[in-house]
Formats: structure tokens, C-alpha cells, sequence
């Protein structure tokens, strides 16, 4: 079993989101996959009660940040949202099981500053200090050929933590959620104006999970069946003109 937890001290940074994204894609390679939610704002709880029941199953983990525990038996990775402002106690639990720690930062120097601190409460911790946990950050809602993706790249080269890549800022995002979904639900020629973004973030994770079983089989997304589905397109509501709205925009 691998534990990904997914942490910044600042609200906003775009955890839910990465986490939905993370779990969707071990989801659809065949995995057994369970998403935890530590936040008490439940956000990733409430994007699993969206998703349909067809897609590839990704179980929930209500659990609360002060009494963590050993993930359930069962289930071959797991992966953690986690509050803003988590530290303490709560993080000190969350790093005796997890595997790899993904720190999303936005442009705001803010979120930096935050992502630092918890970088450097997460290097006291005896099994990230051991080496059996790997760190790594990327920017979420940030344009690649932006400053703001050099200003980055250039913080994570000065604290020696492993680099992704962005995520931009796009409407996508919020109507994918509003329904339970991630792009992984996809075939990759449907989502092709998105999936670059995800490369280095998938490479990373593949790199962590090695040595661990293989993967059983490539789940072929549901909508890789649809007929009238033509190679390159974008499914209809991601679409720009689609309408967008809901409790998860934003």
C-alpha cells in the first residue's frame, strides 16, 4: 500500500483538486484506491458523492486530522486531502504512513511562504528525514510560461524539493468536479488540451509507485466507448460555451 498526502498551510492552494486528480489516475490504471478526507470541509467527500456509479471505483475515508490512523486494509494506495492549516500533531500522524507528500502552490507568494513551512515541519518528521517519503511541488492555477511558474520552479531548486510543473487556471477544473470527475475519467485523446499539464505529476507518481505491484489493467475510461466520440474532441460540457455553476466552482 502507498499513502499520498497532499499538503499545504494555506486554504486555496488547490488541494482538492490535485487530490481528486492524483486518485483519479491511480483509479484508472486498475488500482484499489481510497480518498481520504481530512479536511473538515469535506470537499473531496462531497466529489465522491457526485460521481457516478459507472466510472472507476475510488472508495471514500472520512477521518478526522487529530485521531489518524493506519488506512483500512484492502486498498493498494491511498490518497489524503488535508486541510489548510494543517500542521502539529495532525501532520506528524499523517506522516508516519505516508509514502510521497505532494505540496500545490498557487502564484501568490503567500502560498510559498506557507508550502516552506510546511516543508520544513514535514523534513523534522523521522520518516521524510529517513528518506522513506518523497516530497514534491508543482503550481496549481499557473500559466507554464509565466514568471510566476519561474518564480516556482526557482523556490523548489532553492529547498531541493522535486519540481512537476503547472496546472493553469481553467474553467475545466470546476465543471469536472461538479460532476465527480477528473480528467483520468477520459480517454487521453478527448482531453488533450489538459493532459500535458499532468505529465510531470503522473511520471512522478508512476517513479514513487515503483516497486510496488503492478498495475493489474488500464481501465479504458467510459467515455472511450461513446461512438460518436471523435479523436481529439472535447466532451460537451468542457467545452467553453458550456455552462458553468455549482457548489465546487471556484
Amino acid at each position: 500500500m502507498s499513502v499520498i498526502a497532499i499538503v499545504n498551510r494555506k486554504g486555496g492552494s488547490g488541494k482538492s483538486t490535485l487530490a481528486t486528480h492524483v486518485a483519479g489516475y491511480l483509479a484508472s490504471l486498475g488500482y484499489s484506491v481510497m480518498l481520504g478526507d481530512v479536511d473538515r470541509q469535506q470537499s473531496s467527500r462531497y466529489w465522491l458523492g457526485l460521481r457516478a456509479a459507472e466510472r472507476t471505483p475510488i472508495r471514500g475515508w472520512t477521518i478526522d486530522e487529530r485521531n489518524f490512523a493506519r488506512p483500512p486494509a484492502g486498498t493498494q494506495h491511498v490518497v489524503l486531502d488535508t486541510p489548510g492549516g494543517f500542521h502539529g500533531v495532525g501532520l506528524m500522524k499523517v506522516s508516519l504512513y505516508a509514502d510521497a507528500v505532494l505540496l500545490p502552490a498557487t502564484n501568490s507568494v503567500f502560498d510559498r511562504i506557507a508550502a516552506e513551512e510546511s516543508l520544513a515541519e514535514l523534513r523534522t518528521q523521522p520518516r521524510i528525514a529517513g528518506g522513506k517519503c518523497r516530497i514534491a511541488c508543482l503550481g496549481m492555477r499557473i500559466d507554464a510560461r509565466t514568471r510566476n511558474a519561474a518564480a516556482l520552479a526557482e523556490w523548489a531548486a532553492a529547498h531541493a524539493v522535486d519540481y512537476l510543473g503547472t496546472i493553469r487556471a481553467t474553467q475545466t477544473y470546476c465543471r469536472l468536479l461538479e460532476q465527480g470527475l477528473s480528467l483520468f475519467d477520459f480517454a487521453p485523446e478527448r482531453v488533450t488540451a489538459y493532459r500535458p499539464d499532468w505529465d510531470g505529476v503522473t511520471r512522478w507518481l508512476d517513479s514513487v509507485l515503483h516497486g510496488e505491484i503492478a498495475a493489474p489493467r488500464l481501465v479504458r475510461p467510459v467515455d472511450a466507448l461513446h461512438e460518436a466520440a471523435e479523436p481529439g474532441s472535447v466532451p460537451g460540457f468542457l467545452r467553453r460555451d458550456a455552462p458553468a455553476g455549482g457548489p465546487l466552482q471556484g
